[in-house]
């Protein structure tokens, strides 16, 4: 393999190149005259190769924009609306447990008016 296809693989390899080449900072021109002088020693790639993935990038960005204050009112709204639908069917269910508990009820019958 000649030096051109393992600086693209090695390329491939880091997607976080492509960053720096997006923004301006670098061009890849650049980096395989790193790469042609170095090869994929680590030290060279150290101030390029930083770990930092995009996605990890918006992803602590959305971590620093959300509101951990509110998000705890919302849990412990939600909480309380639980614990007050929990009750309601207990108090429910106790009803119709007593309601059973009582035998049935003979109807009245339909015909009869008044006392007759």
């Amino acid at each position: 393999m000649n030096k051109k296809e393992e600086f693209k693989a090695f390329a491939s390899n880091h997607p976080e190149l492509l960053s720096s080449i997006k923004s301006g900072e670098m061009t890849w021109q650049k980096y395989y005259e790193i790469y042609d002088i170095y090869g994929d020693k680590k030290e060279a790639w150290d101030k390029y190769l930083n770990d930092t993935n995009p996605k990890n990038d918006s992803l602590s960005k959305i971590i620093k924009n959300i509101d951990m204050e509110s998000i705890q009112n919302h849990i412990n709204t939600a909480q309380k609306a639980l614990g007050f639908i929990s009750e309601l069917t207990s108090k429910s269910s106790e009803n119709l447990g007593s309601n059973l508990a009582k035998g049935p009820t003979s109807p009245r019958p339909i015909n009869k008016f008044f006392g007759d």
